[in-house]
């Protein structure tokens, strides 16, 4: 050992001379000692495993149960007659009536809550004046009324005992210097299209506003003052500031709230009426065909609805998954 020690290079120190390794210490290659791993952060899950696994099949059981077998079924009932029995039911007077109602009806709604979102949002996330805090509880409103409710309401207002009946049946008789006599009579409301349409309206005219309040409020005024700075006017600065930031959010609204008008029932039917061909949208239709005992029909009917549902349902996740970080600032509100 002597001679070994002596045979060392000069500038080498003692303590460095090669040695018998350590079993100790032996590493393999590309192998990290344990005492230098960094250890692994606490798992927020303390429930063992079988108790998670328990909590995960009692929610699909709960899914499965309450949700897709019933939508199963619905399908599997409006097809027991066959195809052409589904086409027969669908192309019915009644059911080519009701769908045409609740189109119509959807097609008026959708671009009266378009402009009472964008306008109420622009209001409230742009501007601060008096009552702003009561006119956001006023668009939450529909959230906490039944839709029977409101349905009644528009009947004890417009309805033959209502404050407002005389407006309808014999108009409001006025004279003035410049246009002479004249009448101002309001159309047939209770049991006829405008009730309908003003019930709808009072139950969806929400979800557009909900939408696109709080991403323009995260969004702020930035971009309108550099517009007007720069010599825009008021239109433009929405049409080509404004409009592209939250076009995304305001389709999503559009098709929230264009399913919620299409399955509106409970509004609808206080002011319709039920009268078949005229006032029964396809909701409608679906429960006056079950009263019946006309399964395979209410069913074919009730069937068009899920499909409804089910493409709104994929043009929603689409949205989410390809522009989900424009819609981000709503769902963190």
């Amino acid at each position: 050992m002597s001679e070994a020690a002596s045979t060392m290079a000069p500038g080498l120190p003692r303590h460095a001379a090669p040695g018998p390794a350590s079993p100790e210490r032996t590493l393999e290659p590309n192998r990290v000692d344990r005492a230098d791993r960094k250890p692994h952060p606490a798992s927020a899950v303390t429930e063992p495993r079988w108790v998670r696994a328990l909590l995960v099949a009692a929610a699909l059981g709960f899914l499965l149960a309450f949700l897709l077998l019933p939508l199963l079924l619905v399908f599997v009932e409006a097809l027991r007659g066959g195809v052409q029995g589904f086409v027969a039911a669908i192309g019915e007077a009644d059911a080519l009536a009701a769908i045409r109602l609740t189109v119509l009806v959807t097609a008026i709604v959708l671009p009266l809550n378009l402009l009472f979102g964008v306008a109420a949002a622009w209001a409230v996330s742009k501007h601060e004046f008096p009552g702003k805090r009561v006119l956001v509880s006023l668009i939450d409103l529909p959230f906490a009324v039944s839709p029977v409710v409101a349905g009644l309401i528009y009947v004890l207002v417009f309805g033959a005992q209502g404050w407002a009946y005389a407006l309808v049946d014999e108009g409001w008789h006025a004279t003035l210097p410049l246009l002479g006599e004249f009448t101002l009579k309001l159309p047939r409301i209770i049991f006829a299209l405008p009730g309908i349409v003003l019930a709808t309206v009072f139950v969806t005219f929400p979800f557009i506003a909900r939408e696109l309040m709080p991403l323009m409020e995260q969004q702020g005024n930035d971009e309108e003052l550099a517009a007007l700075s720069l010599g825009a006017n008021g239109w433009q600065t929405f049409w080509r500031g404004t409009l592209p930031n939250i076009r995304w959010a305001l389709l999503y609204g559009v098709l929230l709230c264009g399913a919620r008008a299409m399955g509106e029932f409970g509004a609808v039917s206080v002011v319709s009426g039920h009268i078949r061909g005229r006032t029964n949208t396809l909701p409608l239709h679906v429960e006056i065909l079950y009263n019946e005992y006309a399964y395979s029909a209410a069913f074919a009917c009730a069937a068009l609805l899920a499909l409804s549902a089910l493409a709104t349902l994929a043009l929603k996740a689409w949205l989410e998954r390809h522009h989900g970080e424009a819609l981000s600032a709503t769902h963190r509100h």
